[in-house]
């Protein structure tokens, strides 16, 4: 078969068919249009789910009547100008869209109307029907300047495309989702989307910078994120962090509450996602998730944004810069919030009060033999005066009373005045209730105690090398050679977690070290698990995560058991050591290891508000 041209309008089809996968797809392209006109206000309109009917329009600067026409062309853009030489660097993209493929993909599949007014200028239109562009007319435009973009009948040129279209409801969702990922990256542009006739979001234009964007999430990610959410912001030789991420406790079943955004454009990409799960490796299990909002802003030259014609993939050229700068900045804000958890806490907590009539109560009934709350406190605390793993000295400054004599000018603090609050009893041998100047805190001793034997772990693996213990035999691991050559290429560094390696011959390793904290680990899965890793990431993230699943395997054993009984003083010691570690509000499984009730949430169950 001889090679011959295509026709024009068969390849504006085949662009359509890069560019425009469904209905948010086009909606996305015409929206970042909008944004690139310099829009502060876009209204979008769509009908059966944008295939009916989807309507764009902004108070941007518009297109002037002479401009109308490339303006449907392919590869015709006002986005990328030639230097003095003619030439165009596609290495410096300032704008969200840049490729011209938008408008004549759209035009190609749909009937589309492009109305436009140049500040000062008349309106004018022009219409394009499956590929065919009408003469330019005058035409009518509410304001001074901008442009509506019309389409109507998505794909009606290409029948086969609807096939694979999903329900109204579903492309709905999907464009409902497009313009939420627009409206968090420009919290300075106010929206407004309506879906079928009804007007589903209403967005006010807010102050840039960190208030406005937080004001934008919470209308759209809801005031529990506002509540909930660690402010971000770091910077690394030239690359900026910003946004917000959430608490542990303020956890997800799934990643759908994580938006990702680079140089204002909304991204999904495997880098940044596999970089925030790193950050909360240590603090949610593997099926929670975090919610965060992240804002990547770098020279356009270290990124390219143009890996895929609907610019959703992004590659930069140090990947790992921008992981370290990601895992840095949100292991310092958690470091921030020391033992804070969430607010959805609480409140998840006060549902499950209900009201109830008063019963018949008298000391030999079962309820009241089996009544296990207060501790009584006139006992021994435990061997040495203290709870083991917790610090000594704070345990023994509640078992001596103090000579008033001895006291110094100021009397020692009342416990009640810190953050959390004063140990009053321990009910069920699991669960210490305190008592603060505004309310009642309950805590979950294994979990918080867990925490704080993990964290003590984790600061002794900081200060040197991993302890080694050495194999009694040698352990031959049989692998493919790629395989083998990249795990050989990181002894060093699986050397510096404790993992000593060897080549044995073609397609094997000799593993003669094992970290200690391993114990008796299945050596074979381990090296197969860090190739598997080497080979997707480029990092031995299998031996770091498995030490750290180790470190809270550990902790959970070492730590105060549920159904122990505590004395008073090793309540509070355990409260005063939770208020000094980070990360103690949660366990290392990203659960909660307290309940904050305030005063006023208590009077409300009692009616007393």
């Amino acid at each position: 078969m001889p090679i011959r041209r295509l026709p024009p309008e068969t390849v504006n089809r085949i662009a359509a068919g890069e560019v425009v996968e469904r209905p948010a797809s086009a909606v996305k392209e015409l929206v970042e249009n909008a944004l690139d006109a310099g829009a502060a206000r876009v209204e979008i309109q769509a009908d059966g789910g944008g295939l009916s009917r989807i309507l764009i329009a902004d108070d941007g600067k518009g297109i002037p009547v002479e401009e109308l026409p490339l303006a449907v062309e392919r590869h015709a853009t006002s986005k990328l100008a030639p230097d003095d030489a003619g030439d165009v660097d596609l290495l410096r993209i300032h704008t969200l869209g840049f490729r011209g493929e938008a408008l004549p993909s759209i035009g190609s599949v749909a009937r589309l109307t492009i109305t436009a007014r140049s500040p000062g200028e008349p309106a004018y239109a022009v219409a394009v029907e499956g590929g065919d562009q009408r003469a330019i007319a005058p035409a009518a435009f509410p304001g001074p300047h901008g442009a509506r973009v019309e389409v109507r009948d998505l794909f009606y040129a290409t029948p086969a495309r609807l096939k694979f279209m999903k329900s109204e409801r579903a492309e709905s969702m999907a464009i409902s989702e497009e313009i939420k990922r627009q409206a968090m990256a420009h919290e300075a542009v106010a929206f407004t989307l309506d879906l079928d006739g009804k007007t589903v979001l209403r967005l006010p234009a807010e102050q840039p910078g960190p208030e406005g964007r937080l004001k934008r999430l919470a209308a759209l990610l809801g005031r529990d994120f506002e509540a909930n959410a660690l402010l971000i912001d770091q910077e690394r030789d030239g690359v900026r962090l910003s946004g917000y991420a959430g608490l542990p406790t303020y956890s997800r079943g799934n990643a759908a509450h994580q938006y990702l955004f680079v140089n204002g454009r909304p991204v999904k990409d495997r880098l940044l996602q596999g970089a925030l799960r790193g950050a909360y490796a240590d603090f949610l299990a593997r099926d929670r998730h975090p919610a965060a909002a992240l804002f990547l802003d770098l020279d356009p030259l270290l990124v390219d944004v143009n890996v895929h014609p609907a610019k959703a993939e992004v590659r930069f050229r140090d990947p790992a810069l921008v992981r370290g700068l990601i895992v840095g900045a949100l292991r310092h804000a958690l470091a921030a919030a020391g033992h804070r958890a969430s607010t959805t806490v609480a409140a998840d907590a006060l549902t499950g009060f209900t009201a109830h009539a008063g019963v018949a109560f008298s000391p030999s009934s079962p309820s009241a033999r089996g009544f296990s709350g207060w501790t009584g406190w006139d006992r021994p605390v435990a061997a040495n005066g203290v709870l083991p793993g917790l610090n000594e000295q704070s345990a023994r400054v509640e078992t001596v009373a103090p000579d008033p004599a001895a006291w110094p000018i100021a009397p020692p603090p009342d416990p009640i005045d810190f953050p959390l609050g004063a140990a009053r009893a321990q009910v069920h041998g699991t669960y210490i209730v305190a008592q603060t100047r505004d309310g009642v805190v309950v805590v979950d001793q294994h979990a918080a105690h867990e925490r704080l034997v993990y964290e003590r772990m984790k600061a002794q693996m900081a200060q040197g090398a991993v302890t080694r213990q050495a194999l009694l035999t040698p352990e031959v691991v049989d692998l493919d050679p790629a395989e083998t050559d990249r795990v050989l290429a990181r002894a060093d560094e699986l050397a510096a977690l404790g993992l000593v390696v060897e080549p044995f011959g073609g397609g094997a390793v000799l593993v003669r070290e094992t970290p200690a904290l391993l114990g008796d680990c299945d050596v074979q899965g381990l090296i197969r698990d860090i190739a598997d890793d080497l080979a997707e990431h480029g990092a031995a993230l299998a031996l770091s995560e498995r030490l750290g699943e180790v470190c809270g395997t550990m902790a959970c054993h070492g730590s105060v058991r549920a159904g122990r009984v505590l004395s008073a003083a090793e309540m509070n010691a355990l409260l005063r050591q939770m208020e000094a570690t980070p990360h103690s509000g949660q366990c290392n499984h990203g659960r909660p290891t307290y309940v904050e009730l305030k005063l006023a949430d208590l009077e409300k169950l009692f009616g007393r508000r």
